[in-house]
């Protein structure tokens, strides 16, 4: 099997794909061997349920609720009333999950300002990690304003099959997550931030992930991100490491497939 990418997050429910799904997903198809595709709600479940079935063994579903929620009124930290009503549907589809994500801590000082809140995210995030435990699957992890404290918390609660995605804290948080054998992803915006290029600097190329994040964090600020920009976080990397783009490919699709071992089994079908 010739080695494609694999995009470790995305988010192929959100809606600035609502018009054109079909067209963004086969474009990505002639590159990506799989989309681990991520939620941040429980509204977004049955849609991702429906993408793989449309796209078997090529679209892997994620369920998570991400630390921030957006509202009519804005965004705001996360409580335990949004996860509980979701539970019984990741029971539902744990056949079906890939891994437990979006989850994580965002501690983003204008989101969650206080001690309850975080406290609250703690809780939440404590609860998936569980079910991921239970579930035997492995944890796709947000971490805004929250490096430490996220490599910390999942060390402390037993994680083991972790990805830390878009991981923006310091080099040496970073390799206290490598030496629990963590992986870290990119996604394609670390082309625009030089701060980025010394953690990648750091971190093996054997804990790195690809990523898009899409639609956020593409190579433009102001343009929608779409997986087929994989790519771009793979030269940058390249550069980086002073390796070829296609060594990166390789091992960090080889890394990802290690992580997820679910989507391995899938692409094998």
């Amino acid at each position: 099997m010739a080695v494609g990418y694999v995009d470790c997050h995305c988010h192929m429910t959100a809606e600035e794909f609502s018009q054109d799904t079909e067209e963004v997903i086969e474009e990505s198809r002639k590159e990506i061997q799989a989309l681990i595709s991520v939620t941040e709600h429980g509204g977004e479940f049955e849609k991702l349920i429906y993408l793989s079935d449309r796209y078997p063994n090529f679209i892997m579903p994620c369920f998570g609720i991400h630390p921030i929620q957006n509202t009519v009124d804005g965004q705001r930290s996360v409580t335990m009333k949004d996860l509980e009503p979701t539970l019984m549907q990741f029971e539902k589809y744990k056949d079906r999950l890939v891994a437990i994500g979006e989850i994580g801590l965002d501690f983003t000082p204008w989101l969650a300002p206080t001690s309850e809140q975080r406290e609250e995210q703690l809780k939440v995030f404590q609860m998936q990690l569980e079910m991921a435990k239970r579930m035997d699957l492995p944890v796709n992890v947000h971490s805004r304003s929250a490096g430490r404290q996220t490599v910390s918390f999942l060390k402390e609660q037993g994680s083991e099959k972790v990805l830390l995605h878009n991981f923006a804290g310091r080099p040496s948080t970073a390799l206290e997550g490598v030496q629990a054998g963590y992986f870290f992803s990119f996604p394609p915006a670390v082309i625009r931030n030089e701060q980025r290029a010394k953690l990648i600097k750091k971190i093996p190329l054997e804990n790195i992930c690809l990523e898009t994040d899409s639609p956020s964090l593409g190579p433009k600020k102001e343009e929608r991100n779409v997986p087929s920009n994989i790519c771009h976080s793979c030269e940058y990397i390249a550069s980086i490491k002073g390796l070829t783009a296609e060594r990166v490919r390789e091992v960090t699709t080889l890394n990802a497939l290690r992580l997820f071992p679910k989507v391995f089994c899938n692409l094998q079908k």
